[in-house]
């Protein structure tokens, strides 16, 4: 009773050797039908199979690795898991590593170049087989580039998706920054907006700058005034919106470039008495889940994080499976709108 117990909890792994025995068959046999070799007959390998799956037989992980000289695991770096694209790309790309046999070792660098240089020193002695970053907010303002440079050196493939350094020969997965931003802006334009102001908390970051081109050069395609409220350093956003809004009050829309400032702006324009979307519009990035906060009343340019994580992982194991990292396609995922303008 007490074996069977034990048992139950601690099942006795099965191997090859003793799938063999039991189907009298050899072990490279067995290998052979498990890996869907031509050179084993259907027969078998439905034999073989089902023996396994009836044993809950599990690949030895570390010997395929010693075998392969691979360890079947990507590193990905990321500077938050707080901002929600990051998530949804994370989510991306765990399942389209998983459905690879892949693992995923995730770090965070927390916005700092330390850490992210730090990050990629451990991950890259045998620990990973290549990386997936999304690039820190110091690096990208230093321009600091030689810890990536590092990595492509001791030729490991790497792809950096969202936040990229151009000086990096290395894939890339990008969404349509300029563009998104620029159609968004010229919609709000063509429903009457005339006082149209940006916000955002990403100014001094590659996106940032992207999508701030984007909403001036629709201004002043249009004539307009470009009016961009820069909230990076302020620690109290509420305040500053609710302020800017209070001191503009001719302001009838927002273009907010981060996933924050557009629904503090919308939740600000309706505590000072504004009617959304009759008089006042709010455009802001956004990820699934975002117009479920605000009822529908912000049109989201939605980042498609998941498509995106999947994205960079085809990327990476294409690398992976050519042994190259000499990869510089950049690949620009499309963002689309959810919510109606009111035009």
């Amino acid at each position: 009773m007490y074996l069977a117990y034990t048992l139950f909890l601690y099942p006795i792994m099965t191997t090859l050797k003793e799938l063999a025995t039991l189907l009298n068959v050899s072990v490279s046999t067995v290998s052979k039908a498990l890996n869907d070799s031509p050179e084993i007959g259907e027969d078998t390998k439905a034999r073989v199979k089902k023996l396994a799956k009836e044993l809950n037989y599990q690949p030895n992980r570390l010997a395929q690795q010693l075998k392969s000289n691979a360890s079947k695991t990507i590193g990905v770096i990321v500077p938050n898991i707080v901002n929600p694209f990051f998530a949804e790309a994370l989510h991306g790309i765990e399942n389209y590593a998983s459905k690879h046999q892949y693992d995923i070792i995730i770090t965070l660098s927390n916005e700092s170049f330390d850490k992210e240089a730090r990050a990629i020193n451990m991950l890259a002695r045998g620990s990973v087989d290549g990386f997936i970053i999304a690039v820190a907010r110091e690096s990208q303002i230093t321009k600091n580039s030689s810890h990536f440079q590092s990595i492509l050196t001791n030729q490991i493939p790497l792809v950096m998706f969202d936040r990229v350094m151009e000086n990096v020969n290395c894939a890339k997965v990008v969404v349509d920054d300029y563009q998104s931003v620029y159609k968004a802006t010229t919609q709000l334009i063509d429903n009457g907006r005339k006082h149209v102001v940006l916000f955002s908390n990403i100014a001094d970051l590659s996106v940032g700058k992207l999508r701030s081109k984007g909403y001036q050069e629709a201004m002043e395609a249009h004539h307009l005034n470009v009016a961009i409220l820069d909230l990076n350093q302020e620690p109290d956003i509420d305040t500053h919106i609710k302020n800017y809004l209070q001191q503009h009050p001719e302001t009838d829309a927002v273009v907010s470039i981060d996933h924050l400032t557009g629904i503090v702006a919308l939740n600000i324009a309706q505590m000072l008495g504004k009617k959304v979307p009759q008089d006042f519009e709010v455009v802001g990035f956004g990820f699934t889940e975002t117009q479920l906060l605000v009822n529908s009343q912000i049109a989201v340019i939605r980042q498609k994080g998941e498509d995106i994580g999947h994205k960079t992982v085809e990327l990476l194991l294409e690398q992976i499976a050519n042994k190259s990292n000499v990869a510089s396609e950049t690949v620009v995922i499309p963002n689309d709108f959810k919510g109606a303008f009111t035009g």
